[in-house]
């Protein structure tokens, strides 16, 4: 708990430092960006299906796709982002200080990063939970077998707070193997250092589709310990980013719900629906009031995809269904305010 507080406040120290950069420069971090030509976008870089490079060095994942979406409501071009990849560590001093523009990296909407640490959570791209994984071969079938184990976790998150919270309420003795790097964790687990890998659901799932040699030797334990809110963050104070970012990934879950796809889109141009003439640009000045260009949305959704579709192509291959990520309408939490 000491190191999380000094974590925090060391965070602090360096939003005090980012925001007095912002001021002096005097430009919005919209201004900032289209000046540069690109977003630069905080990712993960490690976590197949959220965020990191293929074989090629192209960067998907659900994260990545908000990325992108800024860029093509911003620039009408999708690929103007750089990635800089961050460890759970870095990823607050990054934003803080400048050094991207967004942070889209698995991170936890709470109380403490929404004050403390100066960030706007725009929001929630994926809702999660903290879940534990064992190899098979401990006999282990439930979280709450597992005393005296030791756990490998990542320093500076939910999931380390979250994992002490959860063995002190039950009781249960356990030892911490605290290491920052996702892969020398899963590296760590893998040689038998640690007896279970806890880090959200979706990171489980992931490292064991793409990073375990027999994925099927490994079990993710049917206990869910958090609510784990995902989402992209930007500065606290720039609410003219903070608007760009949060329409940007809103009109992915709205094109999904009015079932314009990046393949139907085109189509649609010419629709009575007054919704959809609003939202690719024929009618209203939505992209001004956004300081974008009215075709902004179209751009989203022509280019990389509404919200299913990006979840079918990035996170469906780990085995992981939509569930709560569905729209409301579908019986999920996502849903996005009217566009008008």
């Amino acid at each position: 708990m000491k190191k999380f507080i000094g974590l925090a406040a060391g965070a602090a120290v360096a939003l005090v430092a980012g925001a007095g950069a912002v001021q002096a420069q005097g430009q919005s971090t919209l201004d900032a960006v289209k000046a540069k030509g690109f977003v630069q976008c905080g990712a993960n870089g490690s976590v197949v299906g959220f965020g990191a490079p293929d074989s090629k060095g192209e960067w998907k994942g659900l994260d990545v796709d908000v990325c992108r979406a800024v860029a093509a409501a911003i620039f009408g071009d999708a690929s103007k982002v750089r990635y800089t990849p961050l460890t759970a560590q870095q990823r607050f001093t990054a934003i803080q200080s400048g050094e991207v523009d967004l942070l889209v990296r698995n991170t936890t909407w709470t109380l403490q990063r929404d004050t403390a640490l100066g960030l706007d959570f725009v929001g929630v791209n994926f809702y999660d939970g903290q879940g534990f994984m064992v190899p098979k071969k401990l006999g282990v079938k439930s979280a709450k077998e597992l005393g005296g184990a030791t756990v490998c976790v990542q320093p500076g998150t939910t999931t380390e707070l979250n994992l002490a919270d959860y063995f002190r309420a039950n009781k249960i003795d356990f030892k911490p193997v605290v290491i920052e790097k996702l892969e020398e964790n899963v590296a760590v687990y893998l040689a038998g250092r640690c007896d279970v890998f806890t880090t959200d659901v979706s990171g489980l799932a992931s490292v064991r589709s793409t990073q375990l040699p027999v994925p099927a030797d490994h079990l993710i334990l049917p206990e869910v310990i958090s609510k784990e809110p995902l989402g992209p963050a930007v500065r606290h104070g720039d609410n003219r980013w903070g608007d760009v970012v949060r329409w940007s990934f809103f009109a992915m879950l709205e094109a999904e719900e009015y079932g314009l796809t990046s393949k139907n889109i085109d189509e649609h141009m010419n629709s009575p629906n007054p919704g959809i003439q609003r939202f690719v640009g024929l009618t209203g000045d939505y992209g001004k009031m956004l300081g974008l260009d009215n075709k902004w949305s179209y751009n989203i959704i022509k280019q990389v995809g509404n919200y299913a579709e990006s979840y079918e192509r990035n996170v469906v291959p780990l085995g992981i269904e939509r569930g709560i990520n569905k729209l409301w309408k579908d019986g999920g939490l996502m849903y996005a305010p009217p566009l008008r």
